[in-house]
């Protein structure tokens, strides 16, 4: 190999830097938007069902664009390609959106107050979240397992917003920074 000869491509390209930088910013405002809504159901439990009922719309949209990014990029996403996966998407949202109505059902008819029926809405955003993680990639699995387990803590433990600020902080820290020290290690060689 020459001098002139250009050096061997890293395993993390420039051009995975974007899609990277997407779900990172992605991730992140889901943690964020995540901790508003823990403490709308502390704090404001009767508007709880309507703030997790619009998180649905918007989780749904950042699934979306990651996905439509990273099949931009690559030319399909785990076989699927962009059209495939945007139906394929929509049904998963569209599915979720019928599980929320149905807690929203079972709330105007009074089986379930409104902070039952946020958490619910909450373990079905984690699920669907989780779940469209494993079609675009592992941190949207990751922030679906936050908003399940954030259901439950929120259930079980008292005072729940330290816990959940620590383990959203810890969450983006464990996924944002490894990342960056990968990509500068991927650069150097």
């Amino acid at each position: 190999m020459s001098a002139d000869s250009p050096a061997p491509t890293p395993v993390t390209s420039e051009d995975d830097k974007p899609n990277m930088a997407i779900d990172e910013i992605i991730l992140v405002a889901m943690v964020i938007l995540s901790l508003i809504g823990v403490g709308i159901i502390r704090f404001y439990p009767q508007d709880a069902f309507i703030y997790w009922l619009a998180m649905n719309f918007v989780f749904g949209l950042a699934a979306m664009i990651a996905g439509r990014s990273q099949a931009l990029e690559k030319g399909h996403v785990r076989g699927h390609l962009i059209k495939e996966l945007l139906v394929v998407q929509s049904l998963h949202w569209l599915g979720s959106l019928s599980a929320v109505f149905g807690a929203f059902i079972l709330l105007q008819y009074g089986r379930m107050n409104s902070e039952t029926a946020g958490l619910v809405i909450l373990l079905i955003l984690g699920l669907a979240t989780f779940l469209d993680g494993i079609r675009i990639g592992w941190r949207f699995s990751l922030a679906g397992i936050y908003l399940g387990t954030t259901a439950i803590i929120a259930t079980v433990v008292e005072n729940f917003m330290p816990w959940q600020i620590g383990i959203g902080f810890i969450l983006i820290a464990l996924t944002s920074v490894p990342m960056k020290l990968l990509r500068r290690l991927a650069g150097r060689s």
